[in-house]
């Protein structure tokens, strides 16, 4: 599969309870593409708080641990704003291929963000392949993305 990730590195893959499905059918697509990746849960159905979910995946991609990191929740606004505090992260929320293309060739994109509630069952994983071998076009848009972080 090509990618301009280095698919190495483990990916990240966080969700609430709302995206928890959603991520267990990604993990299985992961794994059925041979791809590592770190499951940073939640491991259940149960309430739970997003941002718990989203700050450990946003710091791997951060740190350079993860080669990218997908996040889940029921819009997709909750994980996106707290992956979107971390330096160097840009998170874009995405419910279509047209979108998730557009995220990584005019954005760079390094982590997608799915709203669970508003994507139907398989179309998840066509975007997460989708993420994966779609290029960063550069040019001038590499220009505005520099221009994002808070000096």
């Amino acid at each position: 599969m090509h990618s301009s990730f280095d698919l190495t590195k483990p990916i990240a893959i966080g969700s609430d309870h709302a995206g928890y499905e959603y991520k267990e059918d990604l993990i299985s697509f992961l794994e059925g593409k041979g791809l590592p990746f770190k499951d940073f849960g939640t491991h259940s159905e149960e309430s739970a708080d997003y941002a718990d979910f989203a700050h450990p995946v946003a710091s791997a991609v951060e740190d350079g641990s993860a080669a990218f990191g997908i996040l889940l929740c029921g819009s997709a606004n909750g994980v996106a704003m707290t992956a979107n505090k971390h330096a160097g992260i840009r998170a874009a929320i995405c419910w279509g291929e047209e979108l998730v293309k557009l995220a990584r060739e005019h954005n760079d994109a390094n982590i997608i963000c799915i709203p669970a509630r508003f994507v139907r069952e398989g179309d998840a994983e066509k975007m997460v392949a989708l993420f994966i071998t779609t290029d960063f076009e550069g040019g001038r848009h590499k220009r505005r993305i520099d221009k994002i972080a808070c000096a």
